[in-house]
């Protein structure tokens, strides 16, 4: 955001702007596959578009409704408001409106495709398990989201994995209801069309389910260092980090379960899985170590600088 005392971080820059031209020629062999395998171009123009726009502009409504969300004033949140004040002053950028989920999964997230619509919102378990200066730090994490409109980016990029997600299962369930029909101009059959657009769209939702879980994890990267830099406490965030990890582990499985969708959006996974293995190409955030590592060096480096 511009204007923003956020440290900037031209890494950070430099991948969006990569992940997105990555993900636009995705987009154009998309449609051309799917127009080569006998879509309407209209159809296939329109589908896109339509949830293009749904998830740009709907996307802070879904979320906060997904996870039982409510929009809070000062007055029936003020130490919460009191602390959001303080960084967006610090930060100089303009206050989110914030929003509290009332479940035991300790966690916060950030949405909202500009700066009028983003929300900043934090769970009750979170609130009871941090202290003051850890639920700083974490509330920092979230605004640098929003101050490097990480949240916007992940929305766009993630819309074609939505597109083609449902074209695949509507395809599969096509070509099943179809096996027996025949193309009634000598072109192929209605299922074998059904199946190639299958194809084509498992291939794209791959493609960019790929490229935009590895955005998502350098992005947790960019805004853990954005949150240290601004509150001169890394360790507090580590803290913070150190004891949502922890409890998660507590939490019942069916609650992780139902916030599992918003992984990508939290601030530390529901789930996560330690150690090298194929699990950390699809994971939406880096391993904790990697992220404790991170502050530690900041830390380092701030105690240098006094």
């Amino acid at each position: 955001m511009a204007g923003s005392k956020f440290r900037p971080d031209r890494g950070l820059t430099a991948r969006m702007v990569m992940t997105m031209g990555l993900l636009a020629l995705v987009y154009m062999a998309f449609i051309a596959g799917l127009i080569l395998v006998g879509l309407n171009v209209w159809l296939v123009l329109l589908i896109v578009a339509g949830f293009a726009l749904f998830s740009y502009f709907a996307s802070d409504r879904i979320a906060m409704f997904s996870m039982g969300a409510k929009e809070v004033s000062p007055q029936q949140a003020p130490e919460l408001h009191a602390v959001i004040d303080r960084l967006c002053a610090l930060a100089d950028m303009p206050k989110p409106r914030v929003g509290i989920a009332d479940t035991d999964v300790p966690n916060a997230f950030a949405t909202g495709h500009n700066s009028k619509s983003a929300v900043i919102c934090v769970t009750t378990g979170l609130m009871r398990r941090l202290e003051g200066p850890e639920l700083e730090a974490v509330l920092a994490h979230e605004l640098s989201h929003v101050a490097h409109r990480d949240v916007m980016v992940m929305t766009v990029a993630g819309f074609l994995g939505i597109v083609a997600g449902f074209l695949t299962q509507a395809g599969l369930r096509f070509a099943m209801f179809s096996g027996g029909m025949r193309s009634n101009n000598n072109g192929p059959a209605p299922a074998v069309v059904a199946l190639l657009v299958v194809l084509v769209s498992a291939v794209a939702w791959a493609l960019s389910f790929l490229l935009t879980r590895a955005l998502s994890r350098y992005r947790e990267l960019s805004a853990d260092r954005a949150a240290a830099y601004l509150t001169g406490r890394p360790s507090m965030l580590g803290s913070a980090l150190t004891k949502i990890t922890g409890d998660m582990a507590r939490i019942p499985t069916r609650d992780l379960r139902q916030v599992e969708p918003f992984n990508a959006f939290f601030f530390a996974p529901a789930f996560s899985r330690q150690g090298f293995s194929f699990s950390q190409l699809i994971a939406t955030h880096p391993p904790v170590q990697q992220r404790l590592a991170q502050l530690s060096d900041i830390s380092r480096q701030l105690g240098q600088g006094r």
